[in-house]
């Protein structure tokens, strides 16, 4: 993999299961749909299953003792699963959110931008959150982790909330506007006939993109403004309080109401 050093002595150790993928594993918990690929089994076949993708994680042998990301690139310990629901129930694990966050535990020396030199913008011991289907997940000393572009990480978050979600680089953090609950004629919606909603309210932004000499160009985008944003894009969250966030670059906002 030419994104990542490995250092340390020790025997190789070979996962056993796919003969044919040497360091390779099928976790239950990475398969996603999509709507291009098919897959049964283990051999791709669409007819069998069509838009099921196999998605596996690189086992790293435990001879290896340590990964150093290069460029600019940042390693992440991913956040476990939430085995429960917030009133106790126990979640089957078909049920459990993918974690879309985690810890920082090692960054690359940056990149170069024309002639000025780019350090990695976020630190180790940092948590962040990450785009959904961002980097490559790898299982390292038992746990799994995530090697991924600094680009790809959306915000850094102190707390246990998204509503305090740092944006970095061009990212913009959106509370949602609530669903209409009535129709025009007053008839009630369901949660699953409500209009997803694409317009919200800037919550915070990030300090903007590098141009071509290296430089930061601020947003122009400001909190406290309401915006209409496109319907499909960015990363959708939901704070403690049952709120929707959505964080996604500038470039998707499309209009600023007043």
């Amino acid at each position: 993999m030419a994104s990542l050093q490995f250092s340390g002595p020790g025997v190789a150790a070979v996962k056993r299961g796919l003969p044919s993928f040497d360091g390779l594993r099928i976790s239950p918990s990475t398969f996603r749909v999509s709507s291009s690929v098919g897959a049964c089994g283990l051999g791709l076949d669409r007819r069998c299953f069509p838009g099921l993708v196999v998605k596996a994680a690189t086992v790293v042998a435990p001879k290896y003792t340590s990964i150093t990301p290069i460029g600019d690139r940042v390693l992440v310990k991913i956040k476990t699963s939430e085995e429960k629901t917030t009133g106790g129930i126990l979640l089957p694990s078909s049920a459990q959110s993918k974690p879309q966050g985690g810890e920082a535990v090692a960054v690359g020396e940056g990149r170069t931008i024309g002639k000025k030199k780019i350090e990695i913008g976020v630190q180790t011991g940092t948590q962040v959150i990450y785009s959904k289907y961002a980097g490559t997940e790898l299982e390292f000393n038992g746990s799994n982790h995530l090697i991924l572009k600094e680009d790809d990480i959306v915000g850094v978050l102190d707390t246990d909330d998204v509503k305090d979600l740092k944006p970095l680089n061009d990212r913009v953090l959106i509370k949602v506007a609530e669903a209409e609950e009535k129709t025009a004629g007053g008839l009630l919606l369901t949660e699953a006939t409500k209009e997803k909603p694409s317009i919200g309210t800037v919550i915070a932004v990030g300090p903007g993109p590098l141009d071509e000499e290296g430089n930061r160009k601020p947003l122009t985008i400001t909190p406290g403004s309401t915006v209409l944003y496109s319907k499909y894009a960015g990363n959708e969250f939901k704070s403690a309080d049952g709120s929707d966030y959505i964080v996604l670059r500038a470039s998707d906002v499309m209009a600023v109401l007043s």
